[in-house]
């Protein structure tokens, strides 16, 4: 069976905020806080990503977030790629919200059919060879430029470059300091090339 990611712990200097944020979308079963061990500035490299089945979903999610406490980047549009928008949580990171369809079949509703990490890299050919040779099985992906690994439970797995990926969501690619994220999986313990931390698979 090829690696996945069970959940992230998410490092905030205040998680209660962060923490009723993700109870009330739903992802604290995969999203946890704690106090913040290190200090850390601007974008913390990598963006967590709702994908849901249409837009009127997307727009649920934005508005929920901003009522408990986020901070709305990108409001819902149209792209050439489907229907997203964003948001910063009270703990700093960066999420997406995201519909490959841009036509509403249903009521809205907080629901969602992935949840992705996608961590920013300074080399994702490299970064990819990495993660194949920790037990993680390669999905899709488009040439040095993005990758997804193949996920059956948790949180799905995804690289492309910090620049990239600041840019998707709306935000400066500049920060610097700890990633404040925490990545539990059954990969083995380690901090990788990038300064990600990663930990043991938490039991559910």
């Amino acid at each position: 069976m090829p690696c996945t990611i069970s959940s992230v712990t998410v490092e905030a200097d205040d998680g209660t905020a962060a923490e009723k944020l993700y109870a009330a979308l739903g992802v604290a079963d995969r999203v946890a806080v704690r106090p913040a061990e290190a200090p850390a500035s601007g974008f913390h490299g990598f963006t967590l990503s709702i994908v849901t089945s249409q837009p009127a979903n997307v727009d649920a999610y934005l508005d929920a977030a901003v009522e408990h406490g986020a901070t709305l980047v990108k409001p819902g549009r149209k792209s050439l790629w489907g229907y997203g928008g964003s948001f910063r949580a009270p703990d700093g990171a960066t999420w997406t919200v995201a519909s490959s369809s841009k036509k509403d079949s249903a009521p809205a509703a907080l629901e969602h059919d992935d949840l992705v990490l996608l961590l920013g890299v300074d080399d994702v050919k490299a970064a990819k060879a990495l993660h194949v040779e920790r037990g993680f099985e390669v999905g899709r992906g488009f040439g040095s430029k993005y990758v997804e690994f193949a996920s059956s439970d948790g949180i799905t797995l995804a690289l492309q470059a910090r620049q990239a990926v600041a840019k998707n969501a709306g935000v400066e690619p500049d920060g610097s300091g700890s990633h404040r994220l925490v990545i539990h999986s059954d990969a083995g313990e380690c901090t990788d090339p990038d300064g990600y931390v990663w930990a043991a698979r938490v039991a559910s």
